[in-house]
């Protein structure tokens, strides 16, 4: 990739960049930043992994991933709704290290119109009978035979909607860092009130 592209000391540009990147992920499963590291707890207690991007939203600032409900990340935001997600792409040499807020959507609408455009195999994560971590005394999906098989149809695969959540994050800031051999650049957009744009030390 050429050093003189377009973002690399233009504000506008860096930032209609990480919109297009983060919008690609949506749809591009090869994306480098489909799959970030989602933060959220506490300082006692922090607990990070990895999520599928599902939505992103330049206009009013938001990303949002999908969850099981009963897993424990969701009592985590319950009780502290900041979270932090680490995005990096290493042919883009782009590094998003993003601050938001998350509100836990479910059985709402956007719930529903969520998993109605989620496909009945990707629904099979939610069919099973325990929630997520939930210890077993024995290597096991935690899925029925007939779902482990993928042995089932799409209006079976409605039982899982009752487990289904999204996790919506309004970012509050992101800070943009990208690797160049002439010089690395990095910057923090504040989305805090007036939306306000800083250059920092790389």
């Amino acid at each position: 990739m050429s050093e003189t592209v377009s973002y690399y000391e233009d504000s506008k540009e860096i930032e209609k960049k990480i919109w297009e990147l983060l919008s690609t992920a949506v749809k591009d499963r090869s994306s480098e930043f489909r799959t970030p590291v989602f933060i959220c707890g506490n300082d006692k207690d922090l607990d990070g992994r990895v999520v599928v991007l599902r939505k992103a939203d330049p206009q009013n600032n938001f990303i949002q991933y999908h969850s099981d409900i009963r897993s424990s990340k969701i009592e985590k935001i319950k009780q502290n709704p900041s979270c932090a997600i680490l995005f990096y792409g290493k042919e883009e040499k782009i590094q998003l290290r993003v601050k938001a807020e998350c509100n836990v959507h479910f059985d709402d609408e956007i719930t529903k119109e969520s998993w109605e455009k989620t496909g009945h195999i990707s629904r099979k994560c939610y069919l099973v009978t325990n929630g997520p971590g939930t210890k077993s005394d024995k290597p096991t999906s935690g899925l029925d035979n007939k779902f482990d098989n993928f042995d089932f149809t799409k209006e079976e695969s409605e039982a899982g909607y009752k487990n289904f959540c999204v996790i919506r994050c309004k970012v509050k800031s992101i800070e943009w860092l990208y690797l160049a051999a002439k010089g690395h650049r990095r910057a923090l957009i504040d989305f805090n009130g007036s939306k306000k744009f800083t250059w920092l030390i790389p």
